[in-house]
């Protein structure tokens, strides 16, 4: 009982650290910023797994949703999530489990985590790039050129950092004892 509370502990700290780094962003045109969020994200489920990095990347989302200002800018709330920018955040949730997925079936290894991370990277910006068509009722191309385009060389980056980085705090929280095998 001790270690899934331990978890719970984890988690919710893993939540915390998506919402600050989702403080560290570049407005771009469309209204979609470069954001820490998707560092955050690889990173923590590199860190926790399917389970733990989907449970903390759902945690963030709703608190955003009712309001707490975790999201770029300090923002929250419903509107966040219907308007341009939404799509990734959702993405977000879609990215954990997906990346977590492959990470459990294959293993936590530096090549592993650069692969799931990359897949985390595409999975996030289609659900984006869907979305910002939508809610800006514009072409595909511009949705591309908008919502993806500006994202890739730095995605690239963030997410080989997400892996280097994951992989290494996992490996350590694991030698202390502090994350469980499972996880």
């Amino acid at each position: 009982m001790k270690s899934r509370t331990q978890m719970y502990v984890i988690t919710a700290f893993a939540a915390a650290i998506i919402a600050v780094l989702a403080q560290v962003s570049i407005p771009l045109p469309f209204g979609v910023p470069i954001t820490g969020q998707t560092l955050a994200v690889g990173l923590v489920v590199t860190i926790l797994g399917t389970k733990y990095g989907t449970l903390a990347v759902l945690v963030y989302i709703l608190l955003g949703a009712v309001g707490m200002p975790v999201f770029s800018s300090m923002s929250g709330g419903l509107g966040i999530l219907v308007g341009p920018t939404g799509g990734y955040i959702i993405g977000f949730a879609a990215q954990a489990f997906i990346q977590g997925l492959y990470m459990d079936k294959l293993g936590y290894n530096y090549v592993h985590a650069i692969i799931s991370n990359l897949i985390g990277m595409v999975v996030t910006l289609a659900f984006g790039t869907a979305w910002l068509k939508v809610a800006m009722s514009i072409s595909w191309e511009a949705a591309f050129m908008g919502g993806v385009a500006p994202f890739i060389v730095l995605g690239i980056v963030k997410a080989v950092a997400a892996a280097w980085l994951g992989i290494l705090v996992r490996n350590r929280l694991m030698s202390a004892r502090l994350l469980p095998k499972y996880a």
